[in-house]
Protein backbone atom coordinates (compact mmCIF):
# COMPACT_ATOMS: atom_id res chain seq x y z
CA UNK A 1 0.00 0.00 0.00
CA UNK A 2 0.75 3.56 -0.55
CA UNK A 3 -0.48 6.67 0.28
CA UNK A 4 0.02 10.22 -1.58
CA UNK A 5 -0.54 13.80 -0.11
CA UNK A 6 -1.23 16.82 -2.16
CA UNK A 7 -2.11 20.38 -1.48
CA UNK A 8 -5.16 20.75 -2.98
CA UNK A 9 -8.05 18.80 -4.07
CA UNK A 10 -8.46 16.99 -7.07
CA UNK A 11 -10.74 18.94 -10.17
CA UNK A 12 -13.60 16.13 -11.50
CA UNK A 13 -12.83 17.86 -14.70
CA UNK A 14 -9.46 16.31 -14.19
CA UNK A 15 -10.21 13.13 -12.25
CA UNK A 16 -12.50 12.73 -15.61
CA UNK A 17 -9.97 12.87 -18.24
CA UNK A 18 -10.41 9.56 -19.70
CA UNK A 19 -7.37 8.19 -20.56
CA UNK A 20 -4.56 9.85 -18.50
CA UNK A 21 -2.37 8.75 -15.97
CA UNK A 22 -2.61 9.34 -12.42
CA UNK A 23 0.64 11.19 -12.43
CA UNK A 24 -1.01 13.20 -15.06
CA UNK A 25 -4.19 14.00 -13.20
CA UNK A 26 -1.67 14.83 -9.88
CA UNK A 27 0.61 17.23 -11.41
CA UNK A 28 3.97 18.35 -9.52
CA UNK A 29 3.45 15.95 -6.82
CA UNK A 30 6.35 15.15 -4.77
CA UNK A 31 5.23 14.39 -0.91
CA UNK A 32 4.71 10.72 -0.64
CA UNK A 33 3.53 8.29 1.65
CA UNK A 34 4.74 4.60 1.35
CA UNK A 35 2.80 2.04 3.46
CA UNK A 36 4.80 -1.73 2.94
CA UNK A 37 8.43 -2.42 2.42
CA UNK A 38 7.90 -2.85 -1.19
CA UNK A 39 5.69 -0.29 -2.14
CA UNK A 40 2.69 -1.77 -4.31
CA UNK A 41 2.52 -3.71 -7.39
CA UNK A 42 -0.11 -3.53 -10.50
CA UNK A 43 -3.21 -3.47 -9.24
CA UNK A 44 -5.45 -6.04 -8.67
CA UNK A 45 -9.25 -6.82 -8.93
CA UNK A 46 -11.03 -6.56 -5.81
CA UNK A 47 -13.98 -7.47 -3.58
CA UNK A 48 -16.92 -5.00 -4.09
CA UNK A 49 -19.81 -4.68 -1.53
CA UNK A 50 -22.53 -6.42 -3.54
CA UNK A 51 -25.93 -8.42 -2.87
CA UNK A 52 -23.72 -11.28 -3.83
CA UNK A 53 -21.47 -10.60 -0.79
CA UNK A 54 -23.72 -9.43 1.73
CA UNK A 55 -22.96 -5.63 0.85
CA UNK A 56 -25.54 -2.88 0.19
CA UNK A 57 -27.02 -1.56 -3.19
CA UNK A 58 -26.55 1.82 -3.83
CA UNK A 59 -22.41 1.14 -3.97
CA UNK A 60 -22.71 0.53 -7.61
CA UNK A 61 -19.22 0.29 -9.59
CA UNK A 62 -18.87 0.75 -13.26
CA UNK A 63 -16.69 -2.75 -14.34
CA UNK A 64 -13.73 -1.76 -15.93
CA UNK A 65 -10.91 -3.75 -17.22
CA UNK A 66 -7.68 -3.71 -14.61
CA UNK A 67 -5.32 -2.53 -17.72
CA UNK A 68 -7.18 0.86 -17.54
CA UNK A 69 -5.64 3.25 -15.74
CA UNK A 70 -8.11 5.85 -15.59
CA UNK A 71 -9.34 5.86 -11.58
CA UNK A 72 -12.91 4.75 -11.58
CA UNK A 73 -15.45 6.74 -9.22
CA UNK A 74 -17.21 5.19 -5.91
CA UNK A 75 -21.03 6.15 -6.55
CA UNK A 76 -22.31 7.05 -3.63
CA UNK A 77 -25.85 6.54 -3.14
CA UNK A 78 -26.55 10.02 -2.21
CA UNK A 79 -25.30 13.51 -3.40
CA UNK A 80 -26.10 15.34 -0.03
CA UNK A 81 -25.62 13.59 3.35
CA UNK A 82 -22.21 13.47 4.68
CA UNK A 83 -19.51 10.54 3.16
CA UNK A 84 -17.12 9.06 5.62
CA UNK A 85 -14.64 6.61 4.63
CA UNK A 86 -12.72 4.58 7.31
CA UNK A 87 -9.46 3.17 6.14
CA UNK A 88 -9.05 -0.11 8.16
CA UNK A 89 -11.33 -2.71 9.37
CA UNK A 90 -9.70 -3.42 12.77
CA UNK A 91 -10.75 -2.67 16.11
CA UNK A 92 -10.65 1.47 15.83
CA UNK A 93 -12.29 1.50 12.00
CA UNK A 94 -14.70 -1.31 12.37
CA UNK A 95 -15.69 -0.09 15.98
CA UNK A 96 -16.62 3.58 14.73
CA UNK A 97 -18.55 2.31 11.74
CA UNK A 98 -20.78 0.60 14.05
CA UNK A 99 -20.44 3.76 16.51
CA UNK A 100 -21.53 5.85 14.15
CA UNK A 101 -24.31 3.03 13.06
CA UNK A 102 -25.85 3.51 16.39
CA UNK A 103 -26.14 7.41 16.78
CA UNK A 104 -29.27 8.93 16.56
CA UNK A 105 -29.36 11.38 13.29
CA UNK A 106 -31.09 14.12 11.15
CA UNK A 107 -32.60 12.02 8.50
CA UNK A 108 -30.05 14.89 6.10
CA UNK A 109 -27.23 14.73 8.52
CA UNK A 110 -26.76 10.60 9.10
CA UNK A 111 -23.76 9.94 6.76
CA UNK A 112 -23.24 7.35 4.34
CA UNK A 113 -20.23 5.01 5.97
CA UNK A 114 -17.68 3.44 3.52
CA UNK A 115 -15.22 0.65 5.05
CA UNK A 116 -12.25 -0.16 2.99
CA UNK A 117 -10.07 -3.24 4.83
CA UNK A 118 -7.57 -5.75 2.58
CA UNK A 119 -8.78 -8.64 4.84
CA UNK A 120 -12.23 -9.63 3.94
CA UNK A 121 -12.31 -10.41 7.76
CA UNK A 122 -12.64 -8.48 11.18
CA UNK A 123 -9.90 -10.49 13.05
CA UNK A 124 -10.08 -10.11 17.12
CA UNK A 125 -6.65 -10.61 17.22
CA UNK A 126 -6.14 -11.08 21.33
CA UNK A 127 -7.61 -14.59 20.93
CA UNK A 128 -5.36 -15.62 18.22
CA UNK A 129 -4.03 -17.62 20.90
CA UNK A 130 -6.64 -19.61 21.18
CA UNK A 131 -6.87 -20.70 17.53
CA UNK A 132 -3.51 -22.78 17.79
CA UNK A 133 -4.93 -24.39 21.40
CA UNK A 134 -8.02 -25.41 19.75
CA UNK A 135 -10.03 -23.57 22.06
CA UNK A 136 -11.83 -21.43 19.92
CA UNK A 137 -12.57 -21.49 16.02
CA UNK A 138 -12.09 -18.99 12.84
CA UNK A 139 -15.23 -18.20 12.76
CA UNK A 140 -15.71 -17.33 15.88
CA UNK A 141 -12.74 -14.82 16.02
CA UNK A 142 -12.50 -13.99 12.39
CA UNK A 143 -16.26 -13.16 11.53
CA UNK A 144 -16.51 -11.66 7.50
CA UNK A 145 -17.17 -8.07 7.33
CA UNK A 146 -20.41 -8.74 5.02
CA UNK A 147 -21.71 -10.51 8.28
CA UNK A 148 -21.00 -8.62 11.09
CA UNK A 149 -22.41 -4.96 8.64
CA UNK A 150 -25.59 -6.79 6.90
CA UNK A 151 -27.81 -5.19 9.28
CA UNK A 152 -26.40 -1.80 8.53
CA UNK A 153 -26.18 0.86 6.36
CA UNK A 154 -22.39 0.43 6.55
CA UNK A 155 -20.75 -0.59 2.97
CA UNK A 156 -17.72 -2.84 2.49
CA UNK A 157 -15.00 -2.70 -0.06
CA UNK A 158 -12.01 -5.18 0.27
CA UNK A 159 -8.96 -3.15 -1.09
CA UNK A 160 -5.74 -1.92 -0.51
CA UNK A 161 -5.19 1.83 -0.12
CA UNK A 162 -2.62 3.12 -2.75
CA UNK A 163 -2.87 6.93 -2.77
CA UNK A 164 -4.35 9.56 -0.52
CA UNK A 165 -4.96 13.22 -1.09
CA UNK A 166 -6.46 15.20 1.07
CA UNK A 167 -7.72 18.77 0.62
CA UNK A 168 -8.83 20.24 4.21
CA UNK A 169 -5.40 21.03 5.27
CA UNK A 170 -5.34 24.85 7.58
CA UNK A 171 -3.60 27.75 5.55
CA UNK A 172 -2.06 30.22 6.78
CA UNK A 173 -5.75 32.03 7.14
CA UNK A 174 -7.70 28.82 8.23
CA UNK A 175 -9.29 26.47 6.89
CA UNK A 176 -9.21 26.26 2.79
CA UNK A 177 -12.59 25.94 1.66
CA UNK A 178 -13.37 22.56 -0.10
CA UNK A 179 -16.55 20.66 -1.67
CA UNK A 180 -15.05 17.68 0.22
CA UNK A 181 -12.53 16.90 2.60
CA UNK A 182 -10.20 14.68 -0.33
CA UNK A 183 -9.91 11.38 -2.14
CA UNK A 184 -8.35 7.78 -1.93
CA UNK A 185 -7.25 5.48 -4.57
CA UNK A 186 -7.42 1.95 -4.18
CA UNK A 187 -5.32 -0.65 -5.70
CA UNK A 188 -8.07 -1.42 -8.10
CA UNK A 189 -8.55 1.82 -9.31
CA UNK A 190 -11.36 2.95 -7.36
CA UNK A 191 -11.38 6.72 -6.12
CA UNK A 192 -12.86 7.26 -3.59
CA UNK A 193 -14.61 11.00 -2.54
CA UNK A 194 -14.61 11.60 1.23
CA UNK A 195 -15.86 14.34 3.45
CA UNK A 196 -14.43 12.89 6.34
CA UNK A 197 -11.72 10.22 6.57
CA UNK A 198 -10.85 7.66 9.43
CA UNK A 199 -7.60 6.25 9.63
CA UNK A 200 -7.29 3.02 11.37
CA UNK A 201 -5.18 1.11 9.38
CA UNK A 202 -3.50 -0.90 12.36
CA UNK A 203 0.24 -1.94 12.02
CA UNK A 204 2.29 -4.81 10.62
CA UNK A 205 5.41 -7.05 12.39
CA UNK A 206 8.21 -5.45 11.91
CA UNK A 207 11.27 -8.07 10.86
CA UNK A 208 13.47 -6.35 8.80
CA UNK A 209 15.70 -5.22 12.12
CA UNK A 210 17.68 -8.89 12.47
CA UNK A 211 19.33 -10.27 9.84
CA UNK A 212 17.48 -13.33 8.74
CA UNK A 213 14.02 -12.71 10.70
CA UNK A 214 12.14 -11.72 7.53
CA UNK A 215 13.41 -14.82 5.88
CA UNK A 216 13.25 -17.26 8.43
CA UNK A 217 11.25 -16.08 11.48
CA UNK A 218 7.25 -16.17 11.34
CA UNK A 219 5.27 -13.16 12.93
CA UNK A 220 2.16 -13.66 14.98
CA UNK A 221 -0.17 -10.74 14.78
CA UNK A 222 -2.82 -11.20 12.07
CA UNK A 223 -5.19 -14.43 11.36
CA UNK A 224 -2.70 -15.54 8.15
CA UNK A 225 -0.03 -15.59 10.85
CA UNK A 226 -1.71 -17.49 13.36
CA UNK A 227 -2.90 -19.93 10.39
CA UNK A 228 0.64 -20.61 9.29
CA UNK A 229 2.20 -21.09 12.65
CA UNK A 230 -0.88 -23.85 12.82
CA UNK A 231 0.38 -25.49 10.12
CA UNK A 232 3.80 -25.74 11.27
CA UNK A 233 3.44 -26.97 13.79
CA UNK A 234 1.02 -29.54 12.77
CA UNK A 235 3.43 -30.53 10.16
CA UNK A 236 6.40 -30.68 12.98
CA UNK A 237 3.99 -32.85 15.08
CA UNK A 238 3.25 -35.23 12.22
CA UNK A 239 7.02 -35.35 11.28
CA UNK A 240 8.12 -35.99 15.34
CA UNK A 241 5.07 -38.78 15.74
CA UNK A 242 6.48 -41.51 17.77
CA UNK A 243 10.15 -40.39 17.35
CA UNK A 244 12.49 -39.69 20.22
CA UNK A 245 13.14 -36.42 18.95
CA UNK A 246 11.87 -32.92 20.15
CA UNK A 247 10.23 -29.98 18.96
CA UNK A 248 11.96 -26.73 19.43
CA UNK A 249 10.50 -23.67 19.28
CA UNK A 250 12.00 -20.17 19.89
CA UNK A 251 10.26 -17.10 20.54
CA UNK A 252 11.82 -14.31 20.27
CA UNK A 253 10.38 -11.31 22.92
CA UNK A 254 8.58 -11.71 26.14
CA UNK A 255 6.05 -9.01 26.06
CA UNK A 256 2.48 -9.83 26.58
CA UNK A 257 1.92 -11.17 23.01
CA UNK A 258 5.64 -13.34 23.38
CA UNK A 259 4.77 -14.40 26.87
CA UNK A 260 1.08 -15.28 25.87
CA UNK A 261 2.46 -17.48 22.89
CA UNK A 262 5.22 -19.55 24.73
CA UNK A 263 2.71 -20.49 27.19
CA UNK A 264 0.35 -21.73 24.55
CA UNK A 265 2.71 -23.56 22.49
CA UNK A 266 4.83 -25.07 25.05
CA UNK A 267 1.20 -26.41 26.70
CA UNK A 268 -0.14 -27.87 23.41
CA UNK A 269 3.66 -29.84 22.78
CA UNK A 270 4.04 -30.94 26.53
CA UNK A 271 6.45 -33.47 26.81
CA UNK A 272 6.89 -33.32 22.86
CA UNK A 273 8.67 -29.70 22.61
CA UNK A 274 11.16 -27.08 23.93
CA UNK A 275 9.84 -23.70 24.08
CA UNK A 276 12.87 -21.09 24.72
CA UNK A 277 11.70 -17.02 25.05
CA UNK A 278 14.44 -14.82 24.48
CA UNK A 279 14.02 -11.30 25.87
CA UNK A 280 16.12 -8.20 25.84
CA UNK A 281 14.86 -7.03 29.28
CA UNK A 282 15.89 -8.55 32.66
CA UNK A 283 12.29 -9.82 32.99
CA UNK A 284 9.08 -10.89 31.49
CA UNK A 285 6.32 -8.15 30.36
CA UNK A 286 7.94 -5.52 32.34
CA UNK A 287 5.00 -3.13 32.14
CA UNK A 288 2.60 -5.73 33.39
CA UNK A 289 0.64 -5.63 36.66
CA UNK A 290 3.17 -7.32 39.03
CA UNK A 291 0.06 -9.69 39.76
CA UNK A 292 0.16 -10.97 35.97
CA UNK A 293 3.78 -10.98 35.75
CA UNK A 294 3.92 -13.24 38.84
CA UNK A 295 1.42 -15.64 37.63
CA UNK A 296 2.67 -15.95 33.82
CA UNK A 297 6.22 -16.72 35.27
CA UNK A 298 4.85 -19.63 37.54
CA UNK A 299 3.06 -20.87 34.57
CA UNK A 300 6.07 -20.87 32.39
CA UNK A 301 7.56 -22.18 34.60
CA UNK A 302 5.55 -25.23 35.39
CA UNK A 303 5.83 -25.80 31.61
CA UNK A 304 9.26 -25.84 31.61
CA UNK A 305 9.70 -22.97 29.34
CA UNK A 306 13.61 -21.81 29.32
CA UNK A 307 13.67 -18.08 29.61
CA UNK A 308 16.64 -16.29 28.01
CA UNK A 309 16.98 -12.84 29.43
CA UNK A 310 19.40 -9.96 29.44
CA UNK A 311 20.00 -11.26 25.11
CA UNK A 312 18.78 -9.66 21.55
CA UNK A 313 19.22 -12.02 18.73
CA UNK A 314 22.09 -10.91 16.87
CA UNK A 315 20.83 -13.23 12.94
CA UNK A 316 18.86 -16.05 12.63
CA UNK A 317 20.16 -18.21 9.58
CA UNK A 318 19.07 -21.94 8.10
CA UNK A 319 20.76 -24.85 9.30
CA UNK A 320 21.95 -26.20 6.12
CA UNK A 321 22.90 -22.89 5.13
CA UNK A 322 25.59 -22.35 7.99
CA UNK A 323 26.56 -26.15 7.23
CA UNK A 324 27.32 -25.05 3.77
CA UNK A 325 29.15 -22.44 4.83
CA UNK A 326 31.27 -24.76 7.22
CA UNK A 327 32.00 -27.33 4.52
CA UNK A 328 32.93 -24.35 1.87
CA UNK A 329 35.99 -23.25 3.98
CA UNK A 330 36.58 -27.16 4.85
CA UNK A 331 36.87 -27.29 0.87
CA UNK A 332 39.05 -24.06 0.98
CA UNK A 333 41.46 -25.54 3.69
CA UNK A 334 41.52 -29.12 2.69
CA UNK A 335 40.14 -30.42 5.24
CA UNK A 336 36.78 -32.01 4.77
CA UNK A 337 34.51 -34.03 7.66
CA UNK A 338 32.41 -37.39 6.25
CA UNK A 339 29.05 -35.57 6.43
CA UNK A 340 26.50 -35.31 3.88
CA UNK A 341 25.53 -31.91 3.44
CA UNK A 342 21.94 -33.31 2.42
CA UNK A 343 21.36 -34.77 5.31
CA UNK A 344 20.81 -31.74 7.10
CA UNK A 345 16.95 -30.60 7.89
CA UNK A 346 17.04 -27.46 6.18
CA UNK A 347 13.98 -26.22 8.08
CA UNK A 348 15.85 -26.12 11.09
CA UNK A 349 17.44 -22.67 11.64
CA UNK A 350 20.31 -21.41 13.99
CA UNK A 351 19.88 -17.97 15.90
CA UNK A 352 22.68 -16.34 17.27
CA UNK A 353 22.37 -14.17 20.59
CA UNK A 354 24.27 -11.59 22.00
CA UNK A 355 24.53 -10.41 25.76
CA UNK A 356 22.73 -6.86 26.61
CA UNK A 357 23.55 -7.30 30.19
CA UNK A 358 27.52 -7.50 31.33
CA UNK A 359 27.97 -11.08 32.93
CA UNK A 360 26.35 -12.47 30.22
CA UNK A 361 27.68 -14.80 27.51
CA UNK A 362 27.14 -15.31 23.89
CA UNK A 363 25.03 -18.33 22.95
CA UNK A 364 23.74 -20.55 19.64
CA UNK A 365 20.44 -21.90 19.94
CA UNK A 366 18.92 -24.54 17.58
CA UNK A 367 14.87 -24.02 16.41
CA UNK A 368 12.49 -25.72 14.51
CA UNK A 369 10.42 -22.68 14.26
CA UNK A 370 11.02 -19.23 15.29
CA UNK A 371 8.17 -17.03 16.56
CA UNK A 372 9.11 -13.35 16.42
CA UNK A 373 7.05 -10.84 18.39
CA UNK A 374 9.39 -7.68 18.40
CA UNK A 375 8.74 -4.60 17.59
CA UNK A 376 5.61 -3.27 14.91
CA UNK A 377 5.44 -0.47 12.18
CA UNK A 378 2.32 1.36 11.59
CA UNK A 379 1.07 1.34 8.27
CA UNK A 380 0.68 5.19 7.67
CA UNK A 381 4.57 5.68 6.58
CA UNK A 382 7.40 8.62 6.85
CA UNK A 383 7.28 10.95 4.50
CA UNK A 384 10.02 11.80 2.54
CA UNK A 385 11.09 15.14 2.48
CA UNK A 386 10.58 17.78 -0.40
CA UNK A 387 9.40 21.72 -1.14
CA UNK A 388 5.99 21.89 0.15
CA UNK A 389 4.71 21.66 3.49
CA UNK A 390 4.34 18.02 4.81
CA UNK A 391 0.36 17.20 4.28
CA UNK A 392 0.14 14.81 7.25
CA UNK A 393 2.43 15.26 10.40
CA UNK A 394 4.39 12.01 11.61
CA UNK A 395 5.83 10.88 14.25
CA UNK A 396 9.04 8.99 14.37
CA UNK A 397 6.94 5.46 14.38
CA UNK A 398 5.09 6.61 11.11
CA UNK A 399 1.91 7.36 12.90
CA UNK A 400 -0.05 10.29 12.39
CA UNK A 401 0.14 13.12 14.77
CA UNK A 402 -3.62 14.20 16.73
CA UNK A 403 -4.78 15.96 19.18
CA UNK A 404 -6.88 15.15 22.42
CA UNK A 405 -10.08 15.04 19.72
CA UNK A 406 -8.63 12.42 17.81
CA UNK A 407 -8.11 14.91 14.82
CA UNK A 408 -5.28 14.72 12.88
CA UNK A 409 -3.13 17.71 13.46
CA UNK A 410 -3.98 20.36 10.85
CA UNK A 411 -6.50 18.40 9.24
CA UNK A 412 -10.18 18.80 10.38
CA UNK A 413 -11.79 16.38 8.45
CA UNK A 414 -9.19 13.25 9.13
CA UNK A 415 -9.15 11.29 12.45
CA UNK A 416 -6.42 9.32 13.24
CA UNK A 417 -6.67 6.16 15.88
CA UNK A 418 -5.50 2.66 16.62
CA UNK A 419 -1.63 2.30 15.77
CA UNK A 420 -2.15 4.91 12.80
CA UNK A 421 -2.52 7.82 15.89
CA UNK A 422 0.37 8.50 18.32
CA UNK A 423 -2.00 10.41 20.75
CA UNK A 424 0.17 11.23 24.42
CA UNK A 425 -1.44 11.05 28.06
CA UNK A 426 -1.66 13.87 30.54
CA UNK A 427 1.77 13.28 31.41
CA UNK A 428 3.03 13.22 27.57
CA UNK A 429 3.32 9.70 26.98
CA UNK A 430 2.14 7.70 24.08
CA UNK A 431 -0.98 5.34 24.35
CA UNK A 432 0.23 1.88 24.04
CA UNK A 433 -1.06 0.66 20.88
CA UNK A 434 -3.16 -2.25 22.38
CA UNK A 435 -6.83 -3.22 21.32
CA UNK A 436 -8.25 -1.56 24.28
CA UNK A 437 -6.85 1.70 23.38
CA UNK A 438 -8.08 1.65 20.32
CA UNK A 439 -11.85 0.09 21.08
CA UNK A 440 -11.99 3.16 23.29
CA UNK A 441 -10.74 5.36 20.34
CA UNK A 442 -13.74 4.44 17.91
CA UNK A 443 -16.49 5.39 20.78
CA UNK A 444 -14.92 8.58 20.61
CA UNK A 445 -14.58 9.26 16.86
CA UNK A 446 -17.94 8.02 16.16
CA UNK A 447 -18.85 10.74 18.53
CA UNK A 448 -16.81 13.33 17.85
CA UNK A 449 -17.73 12.53 13.68
CA UNK A 450 -21.17 13.14 15.04
CA UNK A 451 -20.83 16.59 16.58
CA UNK A 452 -18.07 17.62 14.15
CA UNK A 453 -20.86 16.83 11.24
CA UNK A 454 -23.93 18.50 13.71
CA UNK A 455 -21.35 21.31 14.11
CA UNK A 456 -21.38 20.67 18.04
CA UNK A 457 -18.23 20.59 20.17
CA UNK A 458 -15.54 18.07 20.18
CA UNK A 459 -15.16 15.74 22.96
CA UNK A 460 -11.24 15.22 24.02
CA UNK A 461 -10.12 11.94 24.33
CA UNK A 462 -9.26 10.71 27.80
CA UNK A 463 -7.61 6.71 28.04
CA UNK A 464 -9.50 4.89 30.83
CA UNK A 465 -7.37 1.86 31.91
CA UNK A 466 -9.66 -0.68 33.03
CA UNK A 467 -6.92 -3.49 33.56
CA UNK A 468 -4.58 -5.71 31.70
CA UNK A 469 -5.53 -9.67 30.57
CA UNK A 470 -3.41 -12.39 29.54
CA UNK A 471 -4.29 -15.57 28.00
CA UNK A 472 -1.96 -18.62 29.90
CA UNK A 473 -3.43 -21.64 28.20
CA UNK A 474 -6.73 -23.70 27.21
CA UNK A 475 -8.03 -23.25 30.94
CA UNK A 476 -5.40 -20.68 32.40
CA UNK A 477 -5.23 -17.15 32.02
CA UNK A 478 -4.68 -13.58 34.33
CA UNK A 479 -6.50 -10.28 34.70
CA UNK A 480 -5.45 -7.62 37.29
CA UNK A 481 -8.17 -4.89 37.05
CA UNK A 482 -7.55 -1.61 37.55
CA UNK A 483 -10.39 -0.72 40.06
CA UNK A 484 -9.46 -3.52 42.34
CA UNK A 485 -5.61 -2.56 43.70
CA UNK A 486 -3.45 -5.41 43.89
CA UNK A 487 -6.32 -8.20 43.10
CA UNK A 488 -4.84 -10.55 40.23
CA UNK A 489 -7.53 -13.48 38.38
CA UNK A 490 -5.31 -16.49 37.84
CA UNK A 491 -6.04 -20.05 36.64
CA UNK A 492 -9.71 -21.60 35.89
CA UNK A 493 -11.10 -18.31 36.93
CA UNK A 494 -9.10 -15.69 35.13
CA UNK A 495 -9.80 -17.73 32.10
CA UNK A 496 -13.14 -17.44 32.59
CA UNK A 497 -13.32 -14.26 33.57
CA UNK A 498 -11.27 -13.53 30.06
CA UNK A 499 -13.47 -15.12 28.07
CA UNK A 500 -16.63 -13.23 29.27
CA UNK A 501 -14.62 -10.06 28.99
CA UNK A 502 -13.92 -10.48 24.90
CA UNK A 503 -17.44 -12.18 24.42
CA UNK A 504 -19.01 -8.60 25.42
CA UNK A 505 -16.48 -6.60 23.41
CA UNK A 506 -17.39 -8.82 20.51
CA UNK A 507 -19.02 -6.29 17.56
CA UNK A 508 -22.30 -6.84 17.49
CA UNK A 509 -25.21 -8.46 19.27
CA UNK A 510 -25.54 -11.63 16.50
CA UNK A 511 -22.14 -12.34 16.66
CA UNK A 512 -22.12 -12.23 20.61
CA UNK A 513 -25.04 -14.39 20.81
CA UNK A 514 -23.57 -17.43 18.29
CA UNK A 515 -20.17 -17.64 19.94
CA UNK A 516 -21.61 -17.74 23.43
CA UNK A 517 -23.34 -20.61 22.25
CA UNK A 518 -20.44 -21.96 20.86
CA UNK A 519 -18.33 -21.46 23.81
CA UNK A 520 -21.57 -23.19 26.47
CA UNK A 521 -21.89 -25.63 23.88
CA UNK A 522 -17.79 -26.55 24.25
CA UNK A 523 -17.81 -26.11 28.06
CA UNK A 524 -20.44 -28.12 28.17
CA UNK A 525 -19.30 -31.58 26.53
CA UNK A 526 -15.62 -30.39 28.03
CA UNK A 527 -17.55 -31.26 31.47
CA UNK A 528 -19.42 -34.37 30.84
CA UNK A 529 -15.97 -35.57 28.89
CA UNK A 530 -14.12 -34.55 32.38
CA UNK A 531 -16.89 -36.43 34.68
CA UNK A 532 -16.85 -39.91 32.21
CA UNK A 533 -13.05 -39.80 32.51
CA UNK A 534 -13.24 -39.15 36.00
CA UNK A 535 -15.58 -42.01 36.53
CA UNK A 536 -13.60 -44.01 34.37
CA UNK A 537 -10.82 -43.48 36.79
CA UNK A 538 -12.75 -44.50 39.75
CA UNK A 539 -13.87 -47.92 38.46
CA UNK A 540 -10.77 -48.47 36.81
CA UNK A 541 -9.17 -48.17 40.41
CA UNK A 542 -11.77 -50.56 42.19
Amino acid sequence: MAFVASASLLPFNRIFGGGKKWNQLFPGYSTRLRVGPSGLSKFRTCSFASAATGGKAGGALTEISQADETPRIFSWPHNKRPRVCILGGGFGGLYTALRLESLVWPDDKKPQVLLVDQSERFVFKPMLYELLSGEVDAWEIAPLFSELLANTGVEFVQDRVKLLHPSDHWGTNGPKQSSCGGTVLLESGLLIEYDWLVLALGAEAKLDIVPGALEFALPFSTLEDACKVDKKLRALERKNFGKGSLIRVAVVGCGYSGVELAATVSERLQDRGIVQAINVETTICPTAPTGNREAALKVLSSRKVQLLLGYFVRCIQRVSDVEASAEASADATGIREGKDIAECNSEKYVLELQPAERGLESQILEADLVLWTVGSKALLPELEPCDKPHELPLNARGQAETDETLQVKGHPRIFALGDSSALRDPTGRLLPATAQVAFQQADFAGWNLWAAINQRPLLPFRFQNLGEMMTLGRNDAAISPSFIEGLTLEGAIGHAARKIAYLIRLPTDEHRFKVGLSWFAKSAIDSVATVQSTITKVLSGS
